[in-house]
């Protein structure tokens, strides 16, 4: 069965090769890339006042990354407050890769919620009343948590601090795509979004593509960004992660 992967290109190939092993052909068709935001004065600013917040939320694997660009060695103070070295904030990871990249800055997260939804993300933060929360997210991130946070009492610190932006139209890709899909899977909403943008921009109707796809998406925020554009032939992982993905769908293969 071909599974055509629209994450970004410089993120799939783990993805592609444990699709591999399960016995998938992955095609490759990147809807997004990731832009960091350079000279982020405003995240200078808060990562040189790390200790004035009682939480930093990182949402993604993305906000991570773009976070260890800016700070460089002084992503360090994270890690040495959990060595007892001063600094008081705590750290939450939204799901087992973002805390999988966090501990290879040598950062272990206080809380990884069971959920990656808003209401899980703020009981697990205790009380924050008149706290400051920092949360590195993405230019176009949703609402719901930092309107959690507020309507808890507490003060949400959004900063961007990277951009998803369309991809360059990868023409092996779209000529595989064109040929027909067994199955087409979302990693966010994002990839949703540019998914369909680019299947217009070359012609195709995204709501009828050929051989019928299976659209699999990461969790409930993708799956409800896949219908609200219209698909209907949908499956959603039960894990939030691309294993989980590749578990949905070798499951229906299973009778």
């Amino acid at each position: 069965m071909k599974v055509l992967i629209t994450r970004p290109r410089a993120q799939a190939d783990e993805f592609a090769e444990k699709l591999r092993v399960a016995g998938f052909e992955p095609i490759f068709f990147p809807v997004i890339e990731i832009q960091p935001i350079e000279n982020n004065v405003v995240l200078e600013r808060a990562i040189e006042k790390f200790n004035c917040y009682e939480w930093v939320v990182f949402t993604s694997v993305n906000a991570v990354e773009a976070v260890a660009l800016t700070a460089g060695a002084k992503l360090g103070a994270l890690a040495q407050s959990k060595r007892g070295q001063g600094l008081v904030v705590r750290v939450a990871a939204i799901g087992p890769k973002t805390a999988d990249i966090l501990r290879k800055y040598d950062i272990e997260p206080d809380f990884i919620p069971d959920e990656y939804i808003a209401e899980a993300i703020i009981s697990g933060l205790g009380n924050v009343k008149n706290k400051w929360i920092l949360l590195p997210r993405a230019e176009i991130a949703r609402q719901e948590l930092p309107n959690a946070i507020a309507k808890a009492g507490g003060i949400a610190h959004e900063i961007i601090v990277y951009r998803t932006l369309p991809a360059e139209i990868d023409m092996d890709g779209l000529s595989a795509l064109k040929s027909g899909m067994d199955i087409i899977t979302f990693t966010s909403a994002s990839t949703v979004e540019n998914f369909v943008a680019l299947c217009v921009q070359k012609g195709l109707d995204p709501l009828n593509l050929p051989h019928n796809p299976l659209f699999a998406c990461i969790g409930p925020i993708t799956e409800q960004a896949a219908r609200e554009v219209g698909f209907e032939n949908i499956v959603a992982a039960e894990k939030y992660t691309t294993d989980g993905l590749i578990d949905t769908i070798t499951k229906l293969e299973t009778p």
